[in-house]
């Protein structure tokens, strides 16, 4: 998601600095910046892309967050008073009020150490605007310590996974799963309302047996039900194993053995996402297999849509030279040459959007591999997957949302045109081959295209069958359903 960040362009005659100091030494930071040193030093040595990491990882950091140091109170690890500011700090990251102060690249540290240091330090500093004391002082009564406090009991390399994963299963709860089952539902309802319309099948692209246009839309809005489904069991696998408590290396060290179970709980009751903590920490901390798999529903997904948006795209051609079985809602003007044109852009899009998804997945699937981003005791790829993950949430979500409202919604159909190329259909000789044998039906398809003819046009002529059965071969209806 875009949002303003911090410029570290700028140049230091035009911006006015603090000093800040971390474990390897002193730091110029801008003044007005709530982040501290160790942020300034990944904004200055990773100016890559100039996209930060997205804000629904820093917005999933902040309930993490506060959901730890809720727990740390619990367990009697961190006083009420420090607990009180780091909790109000954290809802208000968590709520977007902070996301200028995030400024870090995508492609920092492999692990997100920056990120959670980003935040750690923005939680702190918030805290001593709260206590109206000095940016990044650290000695004044009940100061708040980036490390000591707002990171008591974690690691980057737990907080960092499991805030992607909150992250992505909330994304896919609150935008994915509402907009497939919106599209679903619309796509339900055109197959209901296009059922008696007989149009000719097509196979490789060439006429095949009849059709009903329902039917051909039932198969979408099948397609788009096991969307959900599997828009669902994305969220799923990422919500089920949550890295929190295993620390370093995925032992647990420095933090209470309740601690992941009960951070899980308190995040499952902020978000109305049933959240668990991993059953195996070593795996779930030096692998990112979950992600990789959800990625892979995504995928699907992505795989559907550019199905149904093709299929559409392609019935609506023309309108005098095409198909034009459909037509598509006019929205747009489609060309700066040609008076008039219109083109099928949201069913561009669509595909536009699932060409993205697929090469978002190839990325985590990289990004997953032995090697590469998993090594031993973690994964070091975790913020391009991150990205690359809640990118292909978001743009599914939004572009299944717009196909809904701006074309399926307002999609008819084009009955004299569709209905009139049954009749046309060579292919119609499929029902005399149980009653004249399938080589005299090829045989009547052959001659009949030879001759301009219709099949009725060559049955009629030759005198296959008597009228009545005639009728009852060529009803395009009846072609539509097993006998």
């Amino acid at each position: 998601m875009a949002r303003k960040t911090t410029s570290s362009s700028k140049s230091a005659a035009a911006v006015k600095t603090r000093v800040e100091r971390d474990s390897m030494g002193e730091m110029s930071v801008p003044a007005s910046a709530l982040y501290g040193a160790s942020t300034q030093r990944a904004v200055d040595n990773f100016p890559v892309s100039g996209r930060p990491v997205p804000c629904e990882v820093v917005h999933a950091f902040g309930l993490l967050k506060r959901a730890c140091a809720e727990t740390n109170v619990g367990l009697k690890k961190l006083d009420q008073t420090r607990a009180r500011l780091i909790v109000r700090a954290c809802q208000d990251i968590a709520d977007g009020k902070y996301d200028e102060h995030f400024p870090i690249d995508i492609f920092q540290t492999g692990s997100g150490t920056s990120t959670n240091m980003n935040v750690n330090e923005v939680v702190a500093n918030i805290c001593c605007v709260a206590q109206k004391k000095p940016i990044g002082s650290r000695t004044h009564r009940n100061a708040v310590h980036p490390n000591d406090h707002v990171n008591m009991g974690q690691s980057s390399n737990d907080t960092f996974p499991t805030a992607m994963q909150v992250a992505g299963a909330m994304a896919s709860n609150a935008a994915l799963i509402p907009a497939m089952k919106k599209l679903a539902t619309e796509l339900k309802k055109k197959a209901r309302k296009f059922d008696k319309v007989v149009k000719i099948g097509r196979t490789h692209l060439m006429d095949a047996t009849p059709i009903r246009l329902g039917q051909e839309f039932s198969g979408y809005a099948a397609q788009a039900q096991y969307c959900v489904a599997r828009a669902e069991r994305a969220m799923k696998r990422l919500a089920e194993n949550l890295p929190i408590g295993g620390t370093a290396v995925g032992t647990g060290i420095n933090t209470h053995r309740e601690f992941g179970k009960r951070v899980c709980a308190a995040l499952s009751k902020a978000t109305k996402v049933k959240f668990n903590e991993a059953s195996n920490h070593f795996e779930a901390q030096a692998t990112r297999d979950c992600v990789v798999e959800a990625s892979g529903e995504l995928k699907t997904i992505a795989v559907a849509l550019s199905k149904i948006a093709n299929d559409i795209r392609w019935l609506g051609s023309g309108p005098r030279c095409g198909l034009f079985e459909l037509s598509l809602p006019a929205i747009q003007p489609g060309s700066s040459i040609m008076p008039g044109k219109v083109n099928p852009v949201i069913c561009e899009s669509v595909v536009q959007v699932a060409c993205q998804v697929v090469a978002n997945d190839t990325a985590i699937s990289l990004g997953g591999f032995g090697g590469v981003g998993s090594l031993l005791e973690l994964n070091v790829a975790m913020p391009m997957m991150a990205d690359n993950l809640l990118t292909s949430i978001r743009i599914l979500a939004n572009v299944s949302t717009i196909f809904v409202d701006k074309l399926l919604a307002d999609l008819e159909v084009n009955k004299a045109i569709a209905t009139g190329m049954v009749e046309k259909s060579l292919m119609l000789c499929t029902k005399f081959a149980p009653v004249i044998g399938y080589d005299n039906a090829a045989k009547m398809a052959k001659t009949a295209f030879a001759e301009g003819l219709t099949i009725r046009e060559y049955a009629t002529k030759h005198k296959l069958v008597d009228p009545k059965m005639l009728d009852e071969l060529l009803d395009g209806y009846s072609q539509t359903e097993p006998e």
